[in-house]
């Protein structure tokens, strides 16, 4: 077929890009240019393992040379601070591998939107525009740059110093009257470790904005949706196992959040129990920022549900009065056997049809997603369940659940 002669929709499915949040921006383009990664994403191992080592690395050896690495006169040497080891060796891995994921679920997201029919010829236009915005936003160079400035002038100056960091002498400072005072160690730590590890993750958040306005725009669009559709969202379905494509990030999160409870319990004598409402309120932001987007297409669904319910109920009224007066009514032929006959297997599907429309939900988004995203989100807390009690009393009381 001649490009000319295609239709809007038959030009974008053929000539449709891979979605994806991850493959722009500065960071980007100075990792292509490091050979550490390319439009596949490749080097995985290495990229972890290069911006890792340059948070972790340092700090390991400013705290040894200052004598802080396991022991010396602070409360949490190095070696004992089990935030700083969680957040550039697990979390920041799972940040840039949370990247590969999240490129692999959703490139081929707008071949969905396009082979379900769901964008009118109409709006094509808009599609794209919505698409090419995403991109351009995606690509920003000013964007990542503001990053930065949030980061240290906000990030590192105000959160950190004032709400994260331990009220302890520790490897990175010593409290004073004036404010901390930064060791070797923290000066590393405060103005190139942190600072790198705030970028990566504000950078994810910048990116679920992409991916939220991008589904506001498309949500603007008046989308063909199909009341009868088995996956009980018009043909939405495939948006919920989008979500999936973001547990790398709740894992990351949920292991931030570990390290962080994990040293106020070992160095402030803190208990687990005490952080039970921080952790479900926790929990339930990362649920709303990773789902939240999906409900932007709960009016649309709404509408869809309420007009499917009118019409395939009217549908049904005519069909039942055709076939009681013809089954009941002696409307039917002397001749035509009822058994076997296809209108009881019509009236069947009717009704599958009417309770697939009723059971319509008005979001993109299962049980089964809440749970296992809140399960990733908790997983790495789990070690601090030993905190409680010993492990095997812990496993007893697991298998006695269970089992």
């Amino acid at each position: 077929m001649e490009s000319s002669t295609r239709t809007p929709s038959e030009r974008l499915l053929h000539d449709a890009p891979e979605f994806s949040l991850v493959l722009g921006g500065p960071l980007y383009q100075l990792l292509r240019r490091a050979h550490l990664t390319d439009d596949a994403l490749t080097h995985l191992r290495q990229r972890m393992v290069v911006i890792a080592l340059i948070g972790w690395l340092p700090l390991l050896a400013l705290s040894a040379l200052e004598g802080q690495l396991w022991g010396g006169s602070v409360a949490v040497p190095f070696l004992h601070d089990v935030e700083a080891h969680v957040r550039f060796l697990v979390v920041v891995p799972l940040l840039v591998l949370a990247e590969l994921v999240v490129h692999q679920r959703m490139r081929f997201l707008l071949k969905q939107f396009i082979e379900r029919d769901l964008i009118p010829e109409s709006a094509m236009a808009r599609f794209d525009a919505a698409i090419a915005s995403a991109f351009r936003l995606r690509n920003s160079v000013p964007a990542e740059l503001l990053l930065i400035a949030i980061v240290y002038g906000l990030g590192i100056l105000v959160v950190w110093r004032q709400y994260v960091a331990l009220d302890a002498a520790t490897w990175y400072a010593t409290p004073s009257s004036a404010g901390p005072i930064l060791s070797l160690a923290g000066m590393w730590f405060g103005y190139v470790s942190l600072p790198l590890f705030q970028f990566l993750l504000l950078r994810w958040y910048f990116r679920l904005f992409i991916w939220m306005r991008f589904l506001w725009q498309v949500s603007r669009i008046e989308l063909s949706l199909v009341p009868t559709h088995p996956d009980r969202t018009g043909g939405l379905g495939f948006l919920a196992a989008t979500a999936y494509a973001f547990m790398p990030l709740l894992v990351a999160h949920g292991a931030l959040l570990a390290g962080n409870l994990a040293n106020r319990i070992f160095h402030l004598g803190a208990a687990l129990p005490d952080f039970r409402f921080e952790i479900l309120l926790y929990v339930v932001f990362m649920l709303c920022i990773v789902l939240g987007p999906l409900l932007v297409f709960a009016p649309q669904l709404a509408q869809a549900k309420r007009i499917g319910n009118r019409e395939y109920g009217t549908l049904a009224q005519r069909y039942v009065r055709e076939f009681d007066a013809k089954w009941l009514r002696g409307g039917a032929p002397a001749d035509e056997p009822l058994v076997g006959s296809g209108d009881i297997q019509s009236l069947a599907d009717l009704g599958n049809s009417l309770e697939v429309v009723r059971g319509m939900r008005i979001a993109p988004v299962t049980k089964d997603a809440i749970l296992r995203l809140g399960a990733a989100t908790l997983a790495p807390l789990v070690p601090l369940a030993l905190t409680m009690m010993p492990l095997e009393d812990l496993l007893k009381k697991l298998f006695d659940i269970l089992f």
